[in-house]
């Protein structure tokens, strides 16, 4: 970004929580419980990826299907842009609690996945108001990605893509690098997300209301 330009979007008043966690870690789950609960627009990345993919006359499409095909990143310009255009159509259209007045909540699922697109969306789209880090065992998350695959019709839910996905080092060596960052920051929630769906989100609601309160307190 050029100097002495600015985020798209004000931080003071669009809310930008990222949900981050390995595959199968529940944060597609989670985040629909609380788009109910608290009035957000949820952005999974990875969504946004595949309908762009099949999207007619996307320059995008190729490089995204294979970039899902071999589980690897998509080039961080690509992801962002979509996500920006994303939040740009839902500002225009919503309305109700958290949408008056320039104001906006979203939930951005799977993103960012290495340092460098959490700067670049920081700087370019919007700095990220808090991090919700979903842990839970390899073993947990490779059988829900199993069961998910019996009915999600996604490209990647396959056995040979889900083993891809969890190649040794790769999710500690990209993404962990990110939650160290935010927690320097004291805007990481991590929580552990074994357990049943109900109890999880017992623990997301907690954070999340917090972090709405603390909000208010400080207008």
């Amino acid at each position: 970004m050029s100097a002495g330009t600015s985020p798209v979007f004000e931080s003071e008043k669009v809310t930008v929580i990222y949900v981050l966690g390995g595959p199968g870690a529940g944060k597609g789950t989670q985040c629909s419980k609380l788009v109910d609960a608290y009035s957000f627009c949820h952005l999974s990345a990875g969504d946004l990826l595949r309908e762009e993919q099949n999207r007619a006359g996307s320059q995008y499409g190729e490089l995204i299907r294979t970039c899902i095909r071999e589980g690897t990143i998509v080039p961080m310009e690509v992801t962002i842009k979509l996500l920006e255009n994303a939040m740009a159509a839902a500002m225009k259209v919503k309305s109700g609690e958290g949408w008056t007045d320039g104001r906006g909540r979203f939930l951005i699922d799977g993103f960012p996945r290495k340092m460098d697109q959490a700067l670049k969306f920081d700087e370019e789209v919007c700095a990220a108001s808090l991090v919700i880090f979903f842990t839970t065992s390899e073993e947990t998350m490779q059988e829900r990605l199993l069961i998910r695959s019996q009915t999600s019709g996604r490209e990647d839910d396959n056995i040979e893509s889900i083993k891809k996905r969890f190649r040794p080092g790769t999710y500690e060596e990209q993404t962990m690098p990110v939650i160290r960052y935010y927690t320097s920051f004291r805007k990481v929630v991590e929580i552990d997300s074994t357990g049943p769906v109900e109890e999880v989100y017992e623990e997301v609601t907690v954070a999340v209301s917090k972090f709405f309160s603390t909000q208010k307190n400080l207008v």
